[in-house]
């Protein structure tokens, strides 16, 4: 009889709604990207509304928000290791782009509008207008991702993850306002560019996982006030920012090389 009761369970429950461990990160993901938008409402937005001075919550606001996007970020990046060892159920692609829509879509675009908001030198709709571009960009590159084959081990286009701490570190790096936007404006056409990056896999997701516990660390330390926070928190931020920019710099001279190999094998084929 448990044995008949265990068929009649699978036979009521289709596979298409069975989660996996991989898909339990994912619903990690698109919780922390909810969260980093509630805390820069309550702990940002609404203070400015009513016309509080206090800058130490809103900092520490601005700290946790960030730093819910780094953990979004982290369950992003496991929940794909996990999938490729173990397994992940048929809805778990669609579960992944929803989850990176709201945390590296509607999350960085919200701060983005936020800080048009509350910033002495911004203008809000400027803002907004360059928070849309933010988050068209994303539900752009996340529709081609699920249309468009590419190589394997690389992604066409900045990966959103990527994209979306380049614009909070653009932001939290307090720029004039209108270098502020065009770089917004510049990562969010990378996201959609054919620009190729490369997978995190093996050393490199090693690699980033240590760089997103230290822009914790780093957030943490600015958050409350510790001793040269404000700089380990600009360098961390311009880091990110050499980084966004010096990838496709890599990956463009990779391709013009690779091209020219090709050409080069090809004349020689030609030779008699």
């Amino acid at each position: 009889m448990p044995e008949a009761d265990e068929v009649d369970d699978e036979e009521e429950m289709p596979l298409s709604l069975r989660l996996s461990i991989a898909d339990t990160l994912t619903l990690g993901n698109a919780t922390c990207g909810f969260m980093a938008v509630y805390f820069t409402t309550t702990g940002i937005l609404i203070p400015h509304l009513m016309g509080s001075d206090e800058s130490g919550m809103a900092r520490h606001s601005a700290a946790t928000a960030v730093i819910l996007m780094l953990c979004a970020a982290i369950f992003d990046l496991c929940d794909g290791l996990v999938a490729r060892k173990l397994r992940s159920s048929p809805m778990g692609a669609e579960l992944d782009n929803l989850s990176d829509l709201i945390s590296f879509g509607l999350a960085p675009a919200y701060f983005v509008l936020v800080y048009g908001m509350v910033a002495h030198d911004a203008y809000q709709r400027v803002a907004a207008v360059g928070a849309i571009v933010v988050l068209l960009a994303v539900v752009l590159r996340l529709a081609r991702f699920s249309c468009v084959t590419v190589k394997d081990g690389t992604f066409q286009g900045m990966p959103s993850p990527f994209g979306a701490l380049t614009v909070v570190s653009i932001v939290l790096l307090e720029l004039p306002f209108v270098a502020t936007l065009l770089a917004i404006i510049g990562t969010a056409w990378l996201m959609v560019s054919r620009v190729e990056y490369p997978k995190p896999r093996g050393r490199l997701a090693v690699a980033m996982l240590a760089w997103i516990v230290l822009s914790m660390g780093l957030l943490a330390g600015w958050a409350f006030d510790a001793p040269s926070g404000q700089l380990l928190l600009q360098t961390g931020c311009a880091l990110q920012l050499v980084m966004g920019a010096v990838i496709p710099l890599f990956a463009t001279a990779r391709r013009v090389n690779n091209f020219r190999d090709n050409r080069r094998e090809a004349r020689a084929a030609q030779l008699p």
